[in-house]
């Protein structure tokens, strides 16, 4: 029976049309192992097609034959969505640990919160700009290798003419009070208001139920709005990570992992579980891993100080049969070899190309760059956050992550004022009810949710 509503398929929202992305759900799935080399006529068929009815039920086929598929025989990867699955696959890693005192506990929560949105900001005004671009302006502008914030003062008219990233209305550090609002530190402050509603054996339904209450839809992006909107269709987690969702991989679930990382020092297995919660509303495979990774080592920087450690510690919560895991060890193999950084820059690039939405997008090679940032940056919060943006991909998320990180690791006191000053103390937020949030009270309620 025809019911006469016409659906406008060129008016659905850009992050929810899975009809608009079959490439990149074949170049995902064939990532992922799945057999399904018989149908790439077929996928590359109903890619080409006008955006209409028939190509929307095509892509209904498509999702249909993704989620039948089996795995490849010559697949060498094991990559489970079950946490016990998960478990078995770890390669464990012991390392001295030292829990701080409280006073040195709250200054290292203050470094990783100020951190992150340290690292956030550096990056934040160049996100989406790619390399072939970004380099030429560092270099232009004085500023290459990276070395410090860019202001307003260097994007002249002249400066802008010579590039089609547009570099109008950013946020500049010297033109800001606060940390702007951007996703990487809503993630924060949202998981901080959710611990606090729900307590910290909250479920992966409550999360999803707390998305919808504290923000917009506009505030989620990729994964992220795929995952609320499914859960608005009243598909619930982890099936919400699952239907018609290209973006399964990506980077969001990776900056999304801070706070439980924050509230369990020195138990990183108890921080990458709390993680695996809340990645799996909108993740799969990688994109979960991505999550438990960041959070396990932010868990390990509260009670060691070496670079590898940390970054071992984090590994030893993901499955050691992973992608993630074998592209981390990579760079961090490479760095022992006495690979250079500029050799490390071309790795990456060479393994992910960013000027694709997945592989810029992807959290693979993300963590690569975040892994790169720890190891080549030695320690030092400035070089670490600036080799962390100046590698190009998602600049802001990976200089809000290793920022954190090292936050954590140094506490506030290696986090100079001139990258403390933009921030100032404060994160301006699109969480209705929180508004701008004061980072002192933030770390208060954060050492609150330690001890409950």
């Amino acid at each position: 029976m025809s019911t006469g509503i016409k659906i406008d398929y060129n008016q659905a929202d850009g992050f929810n049309r899975y009809l608009d992305d079959i490439t990149a759900e074949y170049n995902q799935s064939v990532e992922e192992g799945l057999d399904i080399a018989e149908h790439k006529e077929f996928f590359s068929s109903v890619a080409s097609m006008e955006n209409g009815e028939e190509k929307a039920k095509l892509s209904d086929r498509i999702f249909e034959i993704v989620m039948n598929a089996g795995i490849r025989k010559d697949y060498k990867y094991n990559e489970p969505d079950n946490l016990d699955d998960i478990h078995k696959l770890r390669k464990l890693h012991s390392y001295d640990a030292v829990m701080p005192d409280s006073e040195n506990l709250r200054k290292k929560l203050l470094g990783a919160w100020t951190g992150r949105a340290v690292g956030c900001l550096l990056g934040k005004p160049v996100e989406g700009i790619r390399s072939d671009e970004f380099i030429p302006f560092l270099k232009e502008t004085g500023n290459y290798p990276m070395h410090r914030y860019i202001l307003s003062s260097d994007i002249t008219d002249e400066v802008c003419s010579r590039y089609k990233f547009s570099f109008n209305n950013k946020p500049w550090a010297d033109t800001v009070d606060g940390m702007p609002v951007d996703d990487d530190t809503n993630y924060v402050a949202l998981y901080q208001q959710i611990v606090d509603d729900y307590g910290r054996d909250f479920t992966s339904v409550n999360v999803a139920a707390a998305w919808v209450k504290y923000q917009s839809v506009y505030s989620y992006f990729t994964a992220e709005r795929i995952a609320y909107i499914n859960f608005m269709s009243c598909i619930l987690p982890p099936d919400t990570a699952k239907y018609k969702n290209v973006c399964r991989e990506w980077i969001g679930a990776q900056i999304r992992g801070d706070y439980f990382g924050y509230i369990n020092p020195g138990e990183p297995e108890k921080a990458a579980e709390t993680a695996y919660r809340d990645a799996s509303i909108s993740h799969t495979k990688n994109g979960i891993y991505g999550e438990m990774f960041v959070s396990a080592m932010l868990a390990v920087a509260a009670v060691n100080d070496s670079i590898d450690d940390i970054i071992l510690g984090g590994l030893s919560q993901i499955p050691a049969s992973s992608r993630l895991y074998e592209a981390v060890m990579k760079i961090y193999d490479d760095y022992k070899n006495g690979v250079s950084i500029d050799k490390c820059f071309d790795f990456i690039h060479s393994a992910y190309d960013e000027h694709t939405d997945h592989g810029w997008c992807h959290t693979i090679s993300n963590a690569m760059i975040v892994t790169a940032a720890l190891l080549y940056g030695e320690g030092d919060f400035g070089k670490s956050i600036c080799i962390a943006v100046g590698m190009a991909f998602d600049t802001d998320c990976n200089g809000a992550t290793v920022g954190s990180v090292l936050g954590m690791r140094g506490s506030i006191d290696c986090i100079s004022d001139y990258w403390k000053k933009p921030v100032n103390g404060k994160i301006h937020t699109s969480i209705f009810g929180i508004g701008t949030l004061d980072i002192e009270k933030a770390v208060d309620k954060t050492l609150e949710h330690i001890n409950a």
